[in-house]
């Protein structure tokens, strides 16, 4: 079933790990977030047919306050998530380590200078249903260690996709990464069009059909900026997935390569 937020048919989605919003929302860290921001207000302003996806976080940000003497002390920022969000129906899960965490959500509309909302959902996996770890994983941005972030990059990405046809969005046509943390919304992807296929593995067909819709931009375009995992953590946050790969298509063979920067060949 859509949301209220959903009268308007959406064609694109804007995933983001931080969106700015309002000053009061501590809903990111800096320029990413503003950018992001400032790339809704105008697709609101446009009546660009768009819906964004990011993570609620309720720890980690602080006020700073210099003392006379130049001293700097920090006061954790409190904020009630109910007088800026509300709080979706909608219900969705990921699998991490075999373990199934639920996901919420919560809607924030930013309207546009003729009225036109571009609903911004926020995931939430702080439920009774989750472990405590797991209840964490939308609890802080940028925190924790690298593992953390790649359990973050799961919610966002694959909980994303999988949040946005929990709400009826089911017509979307274009899935815009702003950096890439939700890279891993393009596994959610290609797994669809397997389905669709009937099948459980991902062939060179559901690559070219997902990479058609996949659009990624960066404003950090230096290593530096940009996550990179060891494969044991894909192994341990995914295990039992060496199927998902069919390894006998030369176009997902190809893409594992690129993807472990190997030169090793797969059966043909």
């Amino acid at each position: 079933m859509a949301s209220q937020g959903n009268s308007t048919k959406r064609i694109v989605a804007y995933f983001s790990m931080e969106i700015a919003l309002e000053n009061d929302m501590p809903s990111y860290s800096g320029g990413l977030g503003v950018l992001a921001g400032d790339t809704i207000r105008a697709a609101a302003d446009l009546r660009l047919p768009m819906v964004a996806v990011s993570l609620l976080y309720r720890k980690g940000f602080f006020t700073q306050r210099l003392s006379e003497d130049g001293s700097q002390t920090e006061e954790p920022v409190e904020w009630a998530v109910e007088k800026f969000l509300q709080e979706e129906p909608a219900r969705t899960s990921v699998s991490l380590e075999d373990r199934r965490v639920e996901l919420r959500c919560w809607r924030y509309s930013v309207k546009g200078v003729r009225g036109f909302d571009v609903p911004v959902y926020f995931l939430d996996a702080d439920l009774d249903s989750n472990a405590a770890n797991d209840r964490n994983l939308t609890g802080t941005l940028y925190g924790g260690d690298s593992y953390y972030r790649l359990c973050q990059e799961v919610v966002l990405g694959i909980g994303g996709v999988r949040m946005l046809r929990a709400l009826g969005y089911n017509e979307l046509t274009r899935y815009h990464m702003n950096e890439g943390h939700a890279a891993l919304l393009s596994l959610q992807l290609l797994g669809e069009e397997a389905a669709k296929a009937g099948r459980t593995s991902i062939r060179g067909e559901d690559i070219e059909k997902v990479r058609s819709k996949c659009v990624f931009t960066t404003h950090t375009p230096v290593p530096a900026g940009h996550d990179r995992f060891p494969m044991e953590f894909l192994t341990r946050a995914f295990p039992n997935q060496r199927e998902f790969l069919d390894l006998k298509d030369t176009s997902s063979a190809e893409l594992m390569k690129r993807v472990l920067q190997a030169g090793q060949d797969f059966p043909g």
